[in-house]
């Protein structure tokens, strides 16, 4: 265990009113691809840039295209949970972790066992017929042919907050709530460049603000502990007491 590792340890073992806010990098270790690092799915070649295919417009005017990427490169069923997700929900099981905000839509940290995720950007796991509301499950959108359809015959959207499209206020409120009263905010697997999610940052006002993340990010700077290490790495090497 190097020396910010025992540090991270100490500064977990001493509060019981942590919360985490992660994004792409806490999945990556479980194969799921995010989105800005070399081999991401911005430095893959689409016939339209991943930011444009995944944007509400996009969405509304070529759903087919907008499927075809989705089923190709959003469903990922073969991931599992890696460290970073176990040991939080082991936090959580031990008290000393209040909520999960994540910027992912993965579901891996509920089925790693946490309970209080705050899913900002929605979830590939809860998809919505645009027409009369019936819910449809992760395997009728990975399974389907084409333009998935609902037996009204309307279009089934993912409960993904795309591209042009405002977050949930009730998850924004609850995770404002969280990080306002939280003694710990750790940071992790997010390079902190998606917007209105990394703002929420700001309403931190706690003891140790944590920031674990391979590359940079703009909070580096204001970090109580930087640990520049794979997140799943790190929290693999946590000891959590009373889990």
């Amino acid at each position: 265990m190097g020396r910010e590792v025992e540090k991270l340890q100490e500064i977990i073992d001493t509060h019981d009113n942590i919360v985490f806010f992660g994004g792409a990098g806490v999945s990556t270790e479980s194969g799921i691809p995010d989105f800005r690092s070399q081999d991401g799915l911005y430095h893959q070649k689409y016939d339209y840039p991943p930011e444009t295919i995944l944007s509400h417009t996009f969405f509304m005017n070529k759903p087919d295209e907008f499927f075809k990427f989705y089923q190709d490169k959003m469903l990922c069923d073969t991931a599992k949970p890696n460290g970073a997700h176990l040991k939080l929900a082991e936090l959580e099981r031990s008290g000393k972790l209040k909520a999960v905000i994540t910027q992912n839509i993965d579901n891996l940290h509920q089925m790693a066992g946490s309970k209080k995720v705050l899913e900002l950007h929605g979830s590939v796991y809860r998809n919505h017929c645009m027409k009369c509301g019936k819910f449809h499950d992760f395997s009728y959108m990975k399974h389907a042919k084409g333009i998935p359809h609902c037996d009204c015959g309307g279009i089934v959207k993912p409960d993904v907050v795309l591209y042009e499209e405002g977050l949930d206020n009730n998850i924004l409120n609850e995770s404002v709530n969280a990080i306002a009263n939280a003694q710990v905010l750790i940071i992790g697997g997010t390079s902190l460049a998606v917007y209105p999610a990394a703002s929420l940052i700001d309403y931190f006002r706690g003891d140790y603000l944590v920031v674990i993340n391979k590359s940079p990010t703009p909070r580096d700077r204001h970090a109580n502990l930087l640990i520049q290490e794979p997140i799943g790495q790190v929290f693999s090497q946590i000891v959590v007491k009373g889990a």
